[in-house]
């Protein structure tokens, strides 16, 4: 397994943006996804990239807002989330595990962050 540690998370504005970053440490060359939950609902999928960061996939409610990325080198991911809305505010979770949109897909996951998106 994995170990996954999330960060930057918080408070703000809608249409502003954030930057969520995932460190992991054990095995590399997995892929690497962000899901989230708000209050009530189902963690849901938000975006993907695979192993060796040449594909990734996002979920329409933030294609084309958010950007998903890593660096094998610090072996973190990163989330860039920008023109933030208040349906974005969850609970992100960084996972590790298969290339893929299934939340069943991934074996390791973090503790969460939170992201608040006032209006």
């Amino acid at each position: 397994q994995v170990q996954l540690v999330e960060s930057g998370g918080g408070l703000v504005q809608a249409g502003d943006s954030l930057r969520l970053s995932c460190a992991a440490s054990g095995r590399t060359f997995y892929a690497m996804a962000w899901f989230r939950q708000a209050p009530g609902k189902e963690r849901e999928f938000v975006s993907v990239i695979n192993g060796i960061g040449s594909n990734t996939l996002y979920s329409d409610s933030v294609k084309g807002r958010f950007t998903i990325s890593r660096d094998h080198a610090k072996n973190t991911a990163y989330l860039q989330m920008n023109v933030l809305k208040p349906e974005d505010t969850a609970v992100y979770y960084c996972a590790a595990g298969k290339y893929s949109a299934e939340l069943a897909d991934f074996d390791s996951w973090g503790q969460g962050t939170q992201v608040t998106v006032s209006s």
